[in-house]
């Protein structure tokens, strides 16, 4: 793994030491390519899935009826994933990593673990979502936001920059999930951007104002529904997805502006493993997730952002080029 990304991890431990002495512990909370699906003999691919089942389960199996592919999937965090395929090395039996972050994506690229992608694919996805060796692509978008509750605070209560946050005014108001690898992408992004020491100097202020921790964006979100605490951190899509499980939720996403690193935009992605036996099949897999297929799902099932130009984000999000994110190449959060 990298600086970054070590650097990332320790400050992360450090979050979570200190926040659990303050707060007295955790609050748990189509078309193919290379025409794989005219093959004759059964196909399975083994894909390493960072993504939750709940987001992709029901279009992997979508993909599987469509093209004719058994998927073996092995679910799991993202950063332990790629960990595992690190040590797996040219022994995985991975075909294919599907990531919830870039970072991940980054550390397997790295360690020269995927395998050059079909142009096709490649001039299909904004450049913005893609390594530039093009050894893996974004499947999705996910904006990073502060969720508030509106019955406790307003639109103009909230700051333009994440880093306000560390202001004593905000003590006891915030929580987000320190371990869930979407904040810890987060972190890495602010190391990138901003170096170590001020990445350490906004999570220790944070943590003086005493946020509550979860398990999870969706725990999170709860918690700021409930009036547990008024604002935090998480992708954009989880109010979405808590109020579809829930009903309707008093809460809403604050954007962050002027490209500040509060307004990252990450993606989901995927890529292709070298230790892959069938590299045509699996390239029908990351061609199908970023067609017509994955993009629309990604829009109007989960709410995340295409990251295919042709097609449109839900129509409650704010559109994708009106994020003030920062300019950073997400292939450097490795």
């Amino acid at each position: 793994m990298s600086k970054v990304r070590r650097n990332a991890g320790f400050l992360i431990a450090l979050v979570i030491v200190i926040a659990a002495a303050a707060c007295g512990g955790d609050d748990a909370g189509g078309g193919g390519a290379a025409g794989a699906s005219d093959q004759q003999e059964e196909v399975t691919l083994t894909v390493y899935s960072g993504r939750e089942e709940e987001f992709v389960g029901p279009l992997l199996e979508q993909f599987q009826s469509d093209e004719g592919i058994t998927l073996e999937v092995r679910y799991g965090d993202s950063a332990e994933l790629a960990a595992q395929l690190l040590e797996e090395g040219e022994s995985s039996p991975a075909d294919v990593f599907l990531s919830q972050d870039a970072g991940s994506l980054g550390a397997v690229a790295e360690a020269g673990l995927f395998t050059e992608l079909d142009a096709s694919i490649l001039e299909r996805v904004d450049e913005r979502f893609q390594s530039p060796e093009g050894l893996w692509v974004g499947t999705s978008g996910r904006a990073r936001v502060a969720a508030y509750n509106t019955e406790a605070l307003s639109e103009d209560d909230l700051p333009d920059s994440i880093e306000d946050f560390t202001a004593p005014e905000w003590r006891g108001r915030i929580g987000f999930p320190p371990t869930n690898s979407s904040f810890q992408a987060f972190v890495a992004a602010m190391i990138e951007t901003r170096g170590t020491d001020e990445a350490r100097s906004f999570l220790e202020g944070l943590v003086a104002n005493e946020p509550q921790t979860y398990e999870d964006n969706s725990s999170t979100v709860r918690a700021v529904a409930a009036g547990e605490i008024e604002v935090g951190f998480v992708n954009h899509y989880y109010i979405y997805e808590v109020a579809a499980e829930d009903g309707d939720i008093p809460v809403a996403n604050h954007f962050f502006t002027g490209g500040d690193i509060g307004a990252l935009v990450n993606t989901a992605g995927i890529g292709v493993m070298t230790t892959s036996e069938d590299t045509d099949a699996a390239e029908t897999l990351v061609s199908y997730l970023t067609d017509e297929p994955g993009q629309t799902y990604f829009a109007s099932e989960t709410f995340e952002y295409p990251v295919v130009d042709e097609y449109e984000p839900g129509e409650d999000l704010v559109a994708l080029d009106d994020i003030q994110s920062p300019d950073i190449d997400l292939s450097n959060l490795a």
